[in-house]
């Protein structure tokens, strides 16, 4: 049976509701765009984007200029080898560029850890769109099987409506006593309540999914039905394969091994040389109190200096401060490899288990339709039986409540393979 009696009830049920009708797709999109945990990964790329800048300016000349101005007051010394009371003004200014020959690779090592920390924090935002995206899907999914599970008690309130009908009618001819009544009436009345409480249910799943999608207001909010397309069952193996070439976690972790390589050699560069080449100009004027001197410009200008010089430093001992920053990076790539191993094992774990959840769920389904069937066709004949006085009202309740609770199980059933075959599809994306 390619539609279900449970589709068919739901359409029906839904006909009259003026909502907004979210797609799969355009809640995954919109998630994407408005999620939290995304935009905290959008803020971790633009720093990781900042410290390729910075990294690149290590190679520039850096460039100071200064002044300075002094006065004393007092007794001095003089010339003439003799203390006596002046008052002196120093003026001063000087300007000065450093620009780094080599840096013992450091800042050639820090830029090409930058970029491949930077590729590890795009992969990471990649992973954290996936996280969504299955969140997304996980949670769509729940909301369509709450809602089909409310036509399932919508159902089953129907079929218990027909029956109240029909005792009262049977009251009235006197075939049936009023106490079969009362226990229909009562059966209504605890189906409604299930109505209310599957309607609940239904609407806390899409409250769970605007949550995800960060919604302010769930004000009409609706999801469409999925289109029925038949999906062939993957094979987990060759999920799997695929998911290790693509899946970004996987590839942010194999990154994160890569960035740990970088650190250590970063860490090396302790251990080389480092030559920069200088250059300075200055310049001073000095008035003493009682004393003719040189006006400003002059001044300036006799005692205008240059200066260029190269300084070189040679690491001998750091006190150990390399060679513990190279064992504090080789620790961090074994942590690395670690998570790359974690990683790996929970994917696997991950698709193995869906697969065979799948595998279980399209068996129990296909095995559903042909029970949803038999139930709905055992119910008809004992309907038409009880109303030829064949069949009493127990009788007629328990074939029922059979088919209500195979309807419950099929629906059940589709939804875990719908939501299996949409993870293994996921993963095994190219």
């Amino acid at each position: 049976m390619k539609h279900t009696i449970i589709t068919l009830l739901m359409l029906a049920s839904l006909g009259t509701i003026h909502a907004e009708e979210w797609s799969l797709d355009s809640c995954i999109t919109y998630a994407i765009e408005h999620n939290l945990t995304i935009k905290s990964q959008d803020i971790e790329q633009m720093g990781g984007e900042l410290s390729v800048t910075e990294a690149k300016d290590r190679f520039l000349p850096t460039l100071s200029a200064g002044a300075n101005q002094s006065w004393d007051f007092g007794r001095g010394l003089t010339s003439e080898n003799t203390y006596a009371n002046r008052n002196t003004s120093m003026f001063g200014w000087n300007a000065n560029l450093s620009l780094p020959l080599f840096q013992g690779l450091s800042a050639v090592r820090q830029l090409k850890y930058a970029h491949a920390n930077l590729k590890m924090l795009s992969e990471q935002k990649e992973a954290a769109k996936d996280e969504v995206t299955l969140s997304v899907i996980s949670y769509y999914l729940q909301a369509l099987y709450n809602r089909e599970m409310l036509a399932v008690n919508e159902e089953q309130l129907r079929l218990s409506k027909v029956q109240l009908e029909r005792q009262r009618i049977m009251l009235e001819a006197g075939k049936v006593p009023e106490v079969d009544v009362i226990q229909a009436e009562a059966q209504v009345a605890k189906d409604e309540l299930s109505v209310v409480t599957a309607g609940n249910d239904y609407q806390l799943a899409l409250i769970d999914l605007a949550k995800v999608l960060e919604l302010d207001d769930v004000t009409g909010f609706d999801v469409k039905p999925l289109p029925d397309n038949a999906v062939s069952l993957l094979s987990a193996d060759e999920v799997y394969n695929n998911a290790l070439s693509f899946n970004h976690s996987i590839l942010a972790a194999r990154q994160g091994i890569e960035v740990a390589d970088k650190a250590v050699t970063v860490a090396k560069s302790g251990y080389l040389p480092r030559l920069n080449f200088n250059a300075g100009l200055g310049s001073s004027y000095y008035t003493v109190s009682g004393m003719d001197g040189n006006s400003f410009g002059k001044q300036m200008r006799d005692n205008f200096s240059k200066s260029l010089g190269f300084s070189l430093s040679v690491p001998i001992f750091d006190a150990f401060s390399t060679r513990n920053q190279i064992r504090q990076a080789k620790v961090r790539r074994l942590n690395a490899e670690l998570n790359l191993a974690q990683q790996q094992s929970e994917l696997h774990k991950t698709i193995r288990q869906a697969y065979y959840q799948a595998v279980g769920a399209e068996k129990k389904y296909h095995a559903g339709e042909t029970a949803v069937n038999a139930a709905k066709a055992a119910l008809d004949a004992m309907t038409e039986k009880y109303n030829y006085g064949k069949a009493n009202a127990t009788e007629w309740e328990q074939t029922q409540s059979t088919y209500i609770t195979t309807l419950a199980q099929q629906v059940q059933a589709k939804y875990e393979m719908i939501l299996r075959n949409r993870i293994l599809l996921f993963y095994n994306k190219h």
